[in-house]
């Protein structure tokens, strides 16, 4: 499930039980993906150790804008970090000018290249279009364009209020049209391509329990890029998504899973062992928003380790039958032939 990162609400010992009513009433909200507590990975991990260092050539990006919303924290980070050591000029944006201005600064530091930092509430149509005006006036209008700003919580759906669904919706969708709809206009006007990407989840496309103003947003997103994706196709623009599955970020898991008592049944059903690295969503995203991906255009990528197929399949609990119990029960299927 794409969980998106949201920000530290505590931090909790392993071993600490906490009330069932404390755990339905979490409530959060921020940008990225989401991480819990580190448990020992399956054996399997080893097969498939993660690899974040940039995958495509230096110079990919240069002479390019690259617009982030969420972009100080988490996968937006992440993202932005990529892109600009692949030679983009980054503008990363939130509500939070303090952290974007100190993520700026160290990835500049890191990079080499410049990286500016505008504050912009994207629930806010007035705040989108002054924060857009801004960053275009100072590099341009972008080529690439980035929603990843979000909001999650966890809790019983009974349990939501009109204003907790609204505020969710008013981020993930709303946030997400805002920026797109504002930015797509301009370039238009100015005649002049861009690659869109979103970050959502993949519960966006299965649809989940408790988390169900972001499902419903996401999947609202979802609808959005691939609408415009056939419409705008024809003023340059392409429009994608990536489906990210749980991520290890910093800070990410003490929001959705405070106490680490999901990580470790996770890790059993993702097929590949692990959770995921930032830096291998930004290299995804990097490849769609270059380029090398002009003809990828209404797609939407799932990169969860097998966790979604995991969970589909009806049979897929086989995997934990062992072969003195298969060597068992191919003896039994063997004596009902003929019945």
């Amino acid at each position: 499930m794409a969980y998106p990162l949201l920000g530290r609400l505590g931090v909790y010992k392993r071993n600490v039980t906490l009330p069932i009513k404390v755990l339905t009433h979490l409530r959060a909200f921020s940008n990225g993906t989401y991480v819990l507590c580190k448990s020992s990975p399956p054996p399997q991990a080893v097969f498939f150790p993660p690899s974040e260092g940039a995958m495509l050539l230096p110079g990919t990006f240069k002479n390019k804008v690259a617009f982030i919303t969420g972009g100080g924290t988490g996968l937006g980070r992440g993202m932005t970090t990529t892109l600009s050591s692949l030679g983009a000029e980054c503008v990363i944006a939130s509500r939070k000018l303090d952290v974007l201005e100190k993520a700026a600064a160290e990835i500049s530091a890191q990079t080499g290249n410049k990286v500016h930092a505008v504050q912009c509430d994207v629930r806010d149509p007035a705040s989108v279009e002054a924060a857009v005006t801004k960053f275009v006036n100072d590099v341009g209008l972008p080529d690439v364009v980035i929603n990843n700003a979000a909001g999650n919580f966890i809790s019983p759906s009974e349990k939501l209020s009109a204003n907790a669904f609204r505020t969710v919706t008013d981020i993930v969708l709303n946030g997400t049209a805002y920026v797109t709809l504002e930015i797509g206009k301009r370039l238009i006007k100015a005649e002049k391509g861009a690659a869109f990407l979103a970050i959502t989840t993949i519960y966006a496309e299965s649809g989940s329990g408790f988390v169900v103003p972001s499902a419903c947003a996401k999947a609202g997103v979802e609808a959005m890029c691939k609408s415009l994706a056939a419409e705008w196709g024809r003023y340059g623009m392409r429009f994608n998504v990536i489906q990210p599955g749980p991520i290890r970020t910093k800070g990410a898991f003490s929001r959705l899973d405070p106490t680490g008592i999901f990580e470790e049944s996770m890790l059993g059903r993702i097929p590949v062992g692990r959770l995921g690295m930032p830096g291998e969503i930004a290299n995804l995203a990097a490849y769609l928003c270059s380029d090398y991906a002009s003809w990828v255009s209404g797609a939407i990528i799932r990169i969860d380790g097998g966790e979604y197929v995991s969970m589909a399949g009806e049979f897929n609990e086989l995997r934990t039958v062992t072969k003195e119990q298969w060597a068992m029960m191919e003896t039994l299927i063997r004596k009902t032939k003929g019945s």
